[in-house]
Order: structure tokens, then sequence, then C-alpha cells
């Protein structure tokens, strides 16, 4: 063929493959395709670098109570708009789109349930509602949940994710970090055991109340676990914080966390609390 002439192209048939929608989904740590019904399998854990991802109030509960013993407490209570708060979009748009999209009336799921046989009082929050943020109704049934503790003495186990006080809330969102802590140091003093799981993320005054005071305190593999988030406190001292700050393993390093287990292994190991705590969750 001449240097300056046309050239010439074979022509390649490629057959396309149709990928089902929603079949696989990439890894938001190891950017692997995952075969989304091997993701099940896993309990949501990546199968190649155990990145777990989030879970929804209703998994949590299938994940650690025994089947069909969850009964719910205050599915009716829904937050209000008492400060007829807008910035971008109005608070009542938010609540409404939140519980289309998370199928919740606010951001924790409280109740009783077993485990192992053993009756627990049973709170998981969910960061598909509002980015799982503690809200007056969010404190509301926390309290309840912990005061339904005291009354029928039981032990409590409330699984945390939130990125903090609701903003729309304003100070009424705050004053829940004292209601859930003043309701928490009444379990304690019955001496009612209080077991802490935090996941990925938990922040705000979620940490800086009921979920650090846990008489134990089990956090999943790699979960973000502070107050303010790692950007904000490089900007706030101007120093570079360590690798792996407010990461689970950094915490159980450091004494803010007891232990850390993976998804697979939380169910046997909080049975085994339960169990060694005897007695309708009393503290020995």
């Amino acid at each position: 063929m001449p240097f300056f002439g046309k050239p010439r192209y074979s022509t390649i048939k490629v057959k396309r493959v149709q990928v089902p929608d929603g079949r696989w989904m990439k890894c938001a740590a190891c950017n692997q395709l995952i075969d989304m019904k091997q993701l099940e399998e896993t309990l949501k854990t990546c199968p190649k670098c155990k990145f777990h991802f989030k879970m929804s109030a209703r998994e949590r509960i299938v994940l650690l109570l025994d089947e069909g013993s969850f009964v719910e407490m205050d599915e009716n209570l829904t937050p209000q708009d008492p400060l007829s708060f807008t910035d971008t979009s109005p608070y009542r748009e938010r609540q409404q789109k939140a519980a289309k999209t998370s199928g919740l009336n606010e951001a924790v799921v409280t109740g009783t349930g077993t485990v192992d046989g053993l009756k627990i009082c049973f709170g998981a929050m969910d960061f598909g509602y509002l980015g799982g943020s503690m809200g007056s109704v969010v404190g509301e049934k926390v309290t309840r949940l912990v005061e339904h503790a005291l009354a029928e003495h039981l032990p409590v186990v409330i699984t945390c994710t939130s990125g903090g006080a609701r903003m729309q809330e304003s100070a009424l969102s705050l004053m829940q970090m004292a209601k859930t802590s003043g309701a928490l140091a009444r379990l304690h003093d019955a001496r009612l055991l209080y077991v802490a799981i935090l996941v990925n993320p938990t922040a705000g005054g979620v940490t800086a109340s009921f979920a650090s005071l846990g008489d134990i305190i089990i956090a999943e593999p790699g979960a973000l676990i502070g107050f303010a988030g790692p950007r904000v406190i490089e900007q706030t001292i101007r120093q570079q914080l360590p690798e792996g700050f407010q990461r689970s393993e950094f915490l159980v390093d450091h004494g803010m966390v007891d232990m850390v287990v993976p998804r697979k292994e939380l169910r046997p190991t909080l049975a085994k609390i339960l169990h060694f705590f005897a007695g309708n969750g009393q503290k020995k």
C-alpha cells in the first residue's frame, strides 16, 4: 500500500452483552465490580477488600435479632417543623422525600426483640433518613426505648449511624443529647446493660451522647467515628492528622472503642455478651 494511500480496515463484529440494570456495583474502597447477589450473600461487605457498605435499620434488625422476634415501638412518632425551617428547600419537603426513599418515619427504629433467645430493647439508626441526623423524635424514641428497658428490666442495644444533630430543628435537636444521656444515666444506676454498636459513619451529636455511653462499645471495621470530620479538625488545629484517625481500628487502639467486629461476627459476639451479662441484662 502506498504511504499516502487510502488505509484499509477490517471490520470486526462485536457482540454486545446486555448487563441487567442493578446487577453490578462498584466498591467504594477497591473500585472492583461486585455482583449484587454476591454482595447480599456477604452481608453487604465487599468480597474482595471486606469494605462494609451501609445497611438500613430494617436490615440491621434482620442481621442481629432472632427471626420474627422484633416488635416495633413508637412507629407512629413523626417529626414536626417547629421553626418552619427553609434552606434550599422546606424542612417539610425534606421529611417527605426522606420518608419516601427510606420507607421510615424517622432516622431510628426502636422496639423489642430477642438475640439467641434473650429479650432486649433494640434500636437501629438509618443513615438513609436525612443522614441519620438526630432531631427531637430520634431523641424521644431513644429515650422511650431506654425507659421501657428500665420498666421491664431489659438490656439495651443500639446500632448508631449519624451525621449529627439535625440543623433544621436548631436547639431542639441539641437538647436530645442531654435527654438521651440522662436516660442512659438512669439505666446505668439501675445496673442494666447498654451495648452501643457504631457503624460507618457515626458523627456529631450522636457520637457526643448515646453512641459513646455504652457499657460495651463495638465498631464495625473501617467505620468513621468522631464528633467533627477530619477535614474540619485539620483546618482548626492546622496540623495533619495521623493515618487512620477516627477510624475504628485507630479508636480501639486508643481506648475509645472496646472491640472491632466484622459484620458476619456481630450477632454471635452480641449473643455472647448478652449471655455473659445474664439475668435480664443486669450487670454483675
